[in-house]
């Protein structure tokens, strides 16, 4: 019997994913990606001594897909996951909140923290209450819900400014990676049903105890090689040339590879330029899902300054802050990571702009930061970090499946359903296997009709 072979062109969550299930199904897997390493954009680097991440990146209990994708990389211990949710949010002044849940069943958990939340009045309290009631009703597959404004709708349910700064924008921007007025409806209620409203656990905030490069490329490599699958890394694919009974995969530099199935995990602007014009991609529409930038800044202090493993952070510029001493290599002080969404503004920012606007700051938030010198400080931008879950974007979204047989997509940026998160593409890798895994075995080698490289592209 011939046995079923798939290329993997991508080497994120969503390819690692992807190359694992085709393999444990017993096909030849080989994975190409272009980089030196695997994540994708989930990845670790030193600088100076300093063991970094490029983005503080934290999943939820309910993210099954991820979680289960760490115990395949053997990779569990290599995170942390609260035990019950609790989130220190703080203000300028030294002022502080939690919110955390309680012992009651969903979505009653919540309500003592926000009895108790100390940056909403009662009368705001009462407010959002009903109104996060109301969004537990919406409908998250109904393209009208898609369509509209999670903050038209936040305002036509009485959420004040107040209220989205306090509670709201919290919660939204990070998972969304966009403000509440530029979010789609459908994608905000999909984040606080799955995460506050329909299981009190599902919450839970999880994050690596590790540099993200141990788990996702080192843990991930080991777990490759494992399952047999064969790993080029710098190998940059610049064509998908379809045949009668596979492809070749026109690599920069290197021979042609040939496969039954191929299995396309970039991101969609690439995807867009690198599937050929017979799986049927609608590149317009995959314009259409834009992006949006996320910013990290590095900032390393002489001591500690930070209390709490993380928070979040209102009436500040400062939207979340990580203490990540413990996976950088330092011996002295305290490494924060201040992570920044939706953050056009700051990406556009110098590294002298970005210092002065955040030092200050930060001390403002962090009363012991007054007194501590800062001995590191530098930023990572990723200005594509995600497509825009905005209104409509649904729609532009492409499932795993296209025109060509054997031809799967994979990417957070596809259909489903879930927003732009590490949850999102480990989901659309599982779609992809199972689509190229569905498509009949030929009894011979495929005979493929190359045609002549096409200049300009690559994943």
């Amino acid at each position: 019997m011939t046995r079923r072979s798939v290329t993997v062109i991508g080497g994120g969550l969503a390819g690692i994913t992807a190359a694992l299930d085709c393999a444990r199904a017993g096909a030849e897997v080989t994975l190409l990606e272009s980089r030196g390493r695997l994540g994708g954009a989930v990845y670790s680097f030193d600088r100076d001594g300093l063991h970094a991440d490029n983005g503080q990146h934290v999943f939820l209990r309910c993210c099954t897909a991820y979680r289960e994708l760490l115990a395949d990389l053997g990779a569990t211990e290599m995170v942390t996951l609260q035990r019950q949710l609790r989130i220190a949010v703080l203000a300028p002044g030294g002022r502080r909140g939690w919110l955390s849940r309680g012992s009651l069943p969903a979505p009653l958990h919540l309500a003592p923290s926000l009895l108790r939340y100390p940056f909403l009045s009662p009368r705001r309290r009462l407010s959002v209450a009903l109104a996060m009631r109301r969004l537990g009703a919406v409908d998250v597959n109904d393209p009208r819900a898609d369509a509209r404004s999670f903050g038209d709708w936040l305002t036509s349910h009485g959420q004040d400014a107040d209220a989205v700064q306090a509670l709201w924008g919290l919660i939204v921007r990070p998972t969304l990676n966009l403000l509440p007025a530029d979010a789609s409806l459908a994608q905000a209620a999909l984040v606080f049903q799955l995460g506050l409203l329909q299981d009190a656990a599902a919450g839970d905030l999880g994050h690596a105890r590790v540099p993200l490069g141990d788990i996702h490329d080192r843990a991930a490599q080991r777990a490759l090689a494992a399952a047999g699958v064969t790993v080029h890394l710098r190998s940059s694919a610049a064509a998908i040339v379809p045949g009668a009974t596979g492809f070749g995969i026109e690599i920069s530099g290197a021979p042609t590879q040939r496969a039954q199935a191929v299995v396309l995990a970039v991101p969609h602007d690439r995807a867009a330029r690198l599937a050929p014009a017979a799986a049927g991609l609608d590149g317009p529409a995959l314009a259409r899902l834009g992006r949006s930038p996320i910013v990290n800044l590095h900032v390393v202090y002489d001591r500690p300054v930070l209390d709490v493993p993380f928070a979040a952070g209102i009436g500040t510029p400062v939207q979340w802050v990580f203490d990540r001493t413990e996976s950088s290599g330092i011996t002295a002080g305290q490494y924060l990571v201040v992570s920044l969404s939706a953050a056009d503004e700051d990406a556009a920012a110098g590294g002298d702009e970005l210092r002065a606007r955040y030092e200050r700051a930060l001390a403002e938030l962090l009363p012991a930061a007054r007194d501590a010198a800062i001995t590191t400080f530098f930023a990572t931008r990723d200005t594509a970090a995600t497509f825009r879950a905005g209104p409509g974007a649904r729609a532009w979204r492409p499932p795993a499946t296209t025109a060509l047989p054997g031809l799967a997509l994979a990417g957070a940026f596809t259909d489903t359903g879930w927003p732009a998160t590490m949850e999102g593409a480990v989901r659309s890798g599982h779609a992809a296997a199972r689509v190229v895994l569905s498509v009949p075995v030929g009894s011979e080698e495929p005979e493929i009709a190359l045609a002549a490289p096409v200049a300009g592209r690559s994943a």
